[in-house]
């Protein structure tokens, strides 16, 4: 093996010795170096994005909801919140209304439809990061006066829904729900609550930005017409990756009617789809890996024939057919190998300077974060390396099977 890598690097170099290898063999290994980069930095790039979205969808949301089945509400969440206190790894309990309605603004000139949230803001600031998206007001749901007008209950509207509804701070807007509709002599006559803008909050998901509104407990169940129930219990874990698991716990210590939804169940498409794109952009870009693996085939074809008479040399003092074979496939994989080494440190080397220096901004107008995040994940940089040196050892096969099969008598007398 050592002289079948020795002579693998011999013909590595260019024959007139003016450069440490031949161009082709250089473009090659650039090639390689280049689709190793950009693999590892565009899936850098993607997992960032992922992160940030995962952070912000989470941060938004419970780990974990306790509810009943077909959303008949819990009659007494405190004696629910008791029953799961043991159960490792909650840290944080909060009950919800979830429910959906009709806002109005300006005299009634503007509709929109809305999903409201009915939370406790003190217990909400322990289980979500609601508090932290509150760009424009305060978390106030309380009641709200303002000089010449009777106080309103408060509530939170997402930025791009109070911009439909144009709306500012301390404006008056009124919800409507369907729940329990009022038979009257005018007909039916949906349920209708009074508030008064108390602030914005602003995720950066259009989703939640464009559609949600919080208000108070009290005045959802009003609302809603619910009576003392909530829809359920929102919890914290200390660790969101055991959501599963601790879901789990929480039905078998609870049993019927009760079940429980985690965040990943909520958001399993979106991750999904994530995760699709992720090998979809590294199949695509793993066909830059493969160019450059055909110019180490044209590489090692034109090795071959330009040391064939070395080759014939060489079997006829005794070198087996796979002993030739592995100067090629070494000769072949020294160059993948030296590739990906250079590509994995470019890429690495890119993704930090932008993770310090953070070089290419984004409108934050548009996407909430100001620079292009970044996620550098080990497993990524190891799979991608892997995959660039089985391309470049794939590559070798038949230049190295076609300089095996060389017959040493025709071989010597190749000119």
């Amino acid at each position: 093996m050592f002289y079948e890598l020795f002579i693998a690097k011999r013909y590595l170099r260019s024959k007139r010795q003016v450069k440490f290898i031949s161009l082709i063999t250089y473009i090659s290994i650039a090639g390689v170096a280049i689709g190793t980069a950009a693999l590892v930095i565009v899936l850098s790039v993607m997992n960032g994005f992922e992160s940030e979205v995962r952070s912000r969808i989470i941060g938004f949301d419970a780990h974990i909801k306790v509810k009943t089945f077909h959303d008949k509400g819990l009659d007494d969440y405190r004696a629910v919140a008791e029953k799961i206190r043991g159960v490792p790894h909650i840290v944080a309990a909060s009950p919800y209304i979830f429910n959906k309605g009709l806002i109005l603004s300006n005299g009634q000139d503007r509709k929109e439809g809305v999903i409201v949230k009915g939370i406790d803001p003190q217990r909400e600031s322990q289980v979500t990061d609601l508090v932290k998206n509150v760009n424009y007001g305060t978390l106030n749901l309380g009641m709200i006066e303002k000089e010449g007008e009777r106080p309103l209950p408060g509530i939170l509207l997402g930025y791009s829904l109070a911009d439909r509804l144009v709306v500012g701070l301390g404006d008056k807007v009124t919800l409507l729900s369907a729940a329990g509709l009022n038979l009257s002599g005018m007909g039916a006559m949906p349920r209708a609550v009074q508030f008064r803008v108390a602030g914005y909050f602003e995720t950066g998901i259009f989703e939640y930005d464009s559609n949600c509104a919080f208000i108070g407990i009290p005045e959802a169940q009003k609302l809603f017409e619910m009576g003392n129930k909530v829809t359920g219990l929102q919890l914290k874990l200390n660790d969101m990756n055991r959501a599963d698991e601790v879901a789990s716990l929480i039905e078998a210590r609870l049993q019927y009617p009760y079940n429980t939804e985690t965040w990943f169940q909520v958001n399993k498409n979106l991750f999904s789809w994530m995760q699709f794109e992720k090998w979809i952009a590294f199949i695509i870009l793993s066909l830059i890996i493969i160019v450059a693996a055909f110019n180490i085939v044209s590489t090692l074809i034109m090795v071959v024939l330009e040391k064939t008479k070395e080759i014939g040399i060489l079997k006829s003092m005794g070198a087996s057919n796979q002993s030739v074979m592995r100067i090629f496939v070494l000769q072949g994989i020294v160059a993948g190998v030296v590739g990906t080494a250079i590509g994995l440190a470019l890429g690495y080397l890119l993704c930090w300077s932008q993770l310090k220096w953070q070089f290419f901004s984004l409108p934050a107008d548009v996407y909430i974060i100001s620079a292009l995040p970044i996620l550098m994940r080990p497993f990524d940089f190891i799979a991608v390396g892997l995959a660039a040196i089985f391309l470049s050892f794939i590559a070798t096969v038949y230049p190295a099977l076609r300089a095996a099969q060389l017959d040493p008598v025709q071989a010597i007398r190749y000119e």
